[in-house]
This record gives C-alpha cells, sequence and structure tokens, in this order.
C-alpha cells in the first residue's frame, strides 16, 4: 500500500493541472482555475509559512473566486486552527480513503448499464457539473479546463450509459503516482439508488488495474464514507475544508 505522502502528491498533481495562475513556491501550493467551483480553486498545502502571512497571500492570488483550503496531513500541524482563529471558516471534513485495488468488493452492476471511457466534454462536463455544484455559468469555463489540463499522470474520463445512452453515471481515474485517485463520480439524480456509484468506482479499479496501478485513493464527503467502506476502502487521514 501507497504511503499517505503519496496519496496526497497524486492528489496535489490532479488539482494543480486545473491550474492556470502561479502555483506559488513550495511552502505554499495554489491553484486557480477560473471555474466558479469551490473546490477547483484553492490551497493545497503550506509548509513554513506564518499562518496570517499565507491567508494574506492566497486570498490574494485567489481573488474573485469561489475557494477552499485543504488543510490536511501534508500541511503544518495546526494549520485548520490557526485559520479558523484568523477568520476562516470550516465548511466540511473530507475523510481521505485508499485501498489494496485487489482486494475491492465485486458486487453486480445495475441491468443496462455500459461504462466506457469517453472524450465528449461538452457531454461529460455538464453530466458531473449537475452533481457536483458547478453552476450553469461555469460549464464553458469547465469545459475549457478540462479541454486544456494538463497534469503529472493521466486522467481518464469515464461515463455510464443506461440503454437510452444518456449519460447515468460519471468518474474521472487520475493515474499518478503510481496511484489511481477517483474524482468526479456521480449519479444523476434520476437514477441513484441503483448502485451507479458503486458501478463506477468498480469501473475505474478494474481500468488501473489493467495499467498495473494497485492503490486506489480518494476523498469522500462523510455520507459517502460508508458507501466506499463497504466497497473495500479504508479511511486513512482527512481534510478540514475551510473558506477563506
Amino acid at each position: 500500500m501507497e504511503s499517505v505522502d503519496t496519496l496526497l502528491a497524486a492528489h496535489r498533481a490532479y488539482l494543480l493541472g486545473w491550474d492556470i495562475g502561479a502555483t506559488g513556491s513550495p511552502d505554499l501550493v495554489t491553484y486557480r482555475s477560473e471555474v466558479p467551483h469551490v473546490s477547483l480553486n484553492g490551497v493545497l498545502r503550506v509548509r513554513g509559512r506564518a499562518p496570517r502571512d499565507a491567508l494574506a497571500e492566497a486570498r490574494h492570488r485567489l481573488a474573485g473566486l469561489p475557494r477552499i483550503w485543504w488543510a490536511g496531513p501534508d500541511s503544518d500541524a495546526g494549520t485548520a486552527e490557526a485559520l479558523l482563529s484568523l477568520g476562516a471558516v470550516q465548511v466540511a471534513r473530507m475523510p481521505i480513503m485508499t485501498m489494496a485495488i485487489d482486494r475491492a468488493a465485486s458486487p453486480p452492476p445495475p441491468a443496462g448499464l455500459r461504462v466506457t471511457e469517453t472524450t465528449d466534454l461538452a457531454e461529460f462536463v455538464p453530466a458531473y457539473a449537475r452533481v457536483s455544484g458547478i453552476v450553469p455559468d461555469g460549464l464553458a469555463a469547465a469545459i475549457d479546463r478540462e479541454k486544456a489540463f494538463s497534469g503529472d499522470g493521466t486522467v481518464i474520463r469515464l461515463a455510464g450509459r443506461l440503454d437510452d445512452g444518456r449519460i447515468a453515471g460519471t468518474a474521472v481515474a487520475w493515474l499518478s503516482h503510481g496511484v489511481l485517485t477517483l474524482y468526479f463520480v456521480g449519479t444523476q439524480p434520476e437514477h441513484r439508488r441503483r448502485g451507479i456509484g458503486t458501478a463506477m468506482t468498480r469501473a475505474a479499479l478494474d481500468l488501473a488495474r489493467e495499467t498495473g496501478v494497485r492503490t486506489a485513493a480518494l476523498t469522500s464527503s462523510p455520507a459517502g464514507e460508508s458507501i466506499y467502506q463497504r466497497i473495500g476502502f479504508r479511511t486513512v487521514g482527512a481534510f478540514q475544508l475551510m473558506s477563506f
């Protein structure tokens, strides 16, 4: 199993693939996508910086956009507490989860679901935007950033379709640092509670195994933690997400 440091490095590499700004030095790693969505602009890590100075610089770099500070195990100890004392607001706790791919549970997929790679971003992005909170006004920017995505790894976009051909589920498989990291795993509201999200996750795991990758990771919402545990993921840490 890969170390937590490796999992977090893969996570940083994915979000930096969205960046069109200046990521700065290793002591304050930020990314700016210009997509008006809170998780697509933010701070990934701070080390060895006075919290007040780091916060001021992060606000300057990300001015005018919704943004998030990922206060996690790869930042200085006490980062979340320091940010709170300076006026930041904790908005969520996101478990960091990992698993050995060959130990994944294999529930039967929903009848009629077909999961394939897609390159049609004009169709794929609106599908995941609908369930991830990207507003309609942000779709054009999100599509542009997906087209220009460039990161230290390989991104594979998976679409789950039912018999009518429309996308019912999405997943982005990010292969970097020898790890599969999952993003934008979601199910369209009218198709929920059918096991589609689990099937999308399973398809990404199978794809990664075929490339020789043996470890998977993701950041989950608290509500999704138990679902991923049933597949075989275990919690190894957490991010405190801070609004600033």
